[in-house]
């Protein structure tokens, strides 16, 4: 499973991005018209709530996993300046990594 997080991970952080470079080309960099472009329907709203929605819970299961997982600080970021698809599976991909490590460690 390690390598299919890593492969999501990957996929998770260049697909969002394809059309986040497409919003800068024609809108540039600001805030306010990111926001305007996630909101700008009751659907498109329900999309965007339940994503940020998920990410919240996310990051409460990154702390409350404790030492079972790796310091959830790195993937926050990577929540904020990628997206959920890329951080989820590549928390996921640490975590096995270490469990890995961890297993060889002890025996």
């Amino acid at each position: 499973m390690k390598r299919v997080y890593l492969v999501l991970a990957i996929v998770g952080a260049a697909v969002p991005y394809y059309f986040f470079l497409q919003h800068v080309g024609t809108e540039g960099i600001t805030l306010p018209a990111f926001v305007a472009a996630v909101f700008p329907n009751p659907a498109a709203s329900g999309f965007t709530s339940d994503l940020l929605l998920s990410s919240f819970v996310f990051w409460i299961f990154m702390f409350g996993a404790g030492e079972g997982g790796p310091r959830p600080w790195p993937f926050i970021v990577i929540n904020l300046l990628i997206g959920l698809s890329c951080a989820l599976p590549a928390y996921l991909y640490w975590r096995e990594r270490s469990r890995a490590q961890d297993h060889e460690e002890l025996g």
